[in-house]
């Protein structure tokens, strides 16, 4: 039987970097971490309540801690720690991750740039200082969560609140007098300067834009070379549409005047049968 340990990581903020900061809050978090006691009795496994034992911590044998490295100008400037605005703009990014014993346990490079031996050996020395300093930085965080759970003072979350280091948005309530509020406010009415004018149409500020908004008419600027001329052709198309229409009218006036004047007659030879058909008032277009 094995113990099996998820560690899960919500990222609240990301300005870049977040390889390093992930793994160090990962190797925090397993060293902070503290297991139930077992005890072995032959097949017979006891699993103790935080009541009857203390919890121990896990063992780790040491500590790898993630450093990135951004490459400008294919390889020709070197960042340690970039920022997000950093990273959009970078070539490349190489990440070494490495314990205080010097021992590289891993490397990943990603980007379009082409690194030499000296560049990479330059990053492993300068990984090796960053790795010793945020060691003992964690060390030191470490105990002194240790010292003061023993002590029984404040620690972790309830810890980090007054100082702001966590919610860094954070604000203290502060006292809000109420009174005498509409004189302070007539006040500040009286010492405003008024507006300097009042448009009652909307203002084009440059052309071809509007200003639309409530209670306000909504206005374009002046049409384009290419608007000017379209409007122009279905002007005139309109107009040709509407003489032909006219003309059309006029013509079919003239018929039924005609029509009214003389009467068609058609004969027939056999019954000798005349009719007379009445004209019928034709529709009008409209345009």
């Amino acid at each position: 039987q094995v113990w099996q340990i998820r560690l899960d990581m919500h990222l609240l903020n990301h300005d870049g970097n977040i390889t390093d900061a992930a793994s160090i809050a990962g190797i925090v978090a397993l060293c902070h971490f503290r297991r139930p006691d077992v005890s072995v009795q032959g097949e017979e496994v006891t699993v103790y309540t935080p009541e009857e034992r203390d919890p121990v911590p896990l063992s780790i044998h040491h500590m790898p801690i993630c450093v990135s490295f951004a490459f400008f100008n294919q390889g020709t400037y070197l960042l340690v720690d970039p920022t997000e605005r950093e990273e959009r703009v970078m070539d490349g990014l190489l990440v070494i991750a490495m314990n205080k014993h010097h021992e590289i346990c891993t490397i990943q490079s990603s980007g379009v740039v082409m690194l030499l031996q000296d560049q990479i050996l330059r990053c492993s020395k300068i990984t090796a200082v960053k790795v010793a300093e945020i060691t003992e930085l964690i060390q030191k965080a470490l105990e002194n969560d240790q010292r003061a759970r023993k002590e029984g003072g404040k620690f972790g979350f309830a810890e980090s609140i007054p100082n702001q280091r966590i919610n860094a948005f954070k604000m203290e309530s502060a006292a809000v007098d109420t009174n005498d509020v509409e004189e302070q406010a007539g006040e500040i009415i009286a010492k405003a300067d008024p507006p300097s004018e009042v448009f009652a149409i909307p203002v084009l500020h440059t052309p071809g834009t509007a200003q639309i908004g409530e209670g306000i008419e909504s206005s374009w600027g002046d049409l384009e070379e290419s608007e000017k001329e379209e409007a122009v052709e279905e002007e005139g198309e309109s107009e040709v549409a509407a003489f032909e229409c006219e003309k059309v009218e006029t013509e079919d006036t003239n018929t039924l005047r005609e029509t009214k004047s003389e009467p068609v007659v058609l004969s027939d030879s056999e019954e000798e049968e005349v009719v007379i058909l009445e004209p019928q008032e034709l529709p009008r277009k409209t345009r």
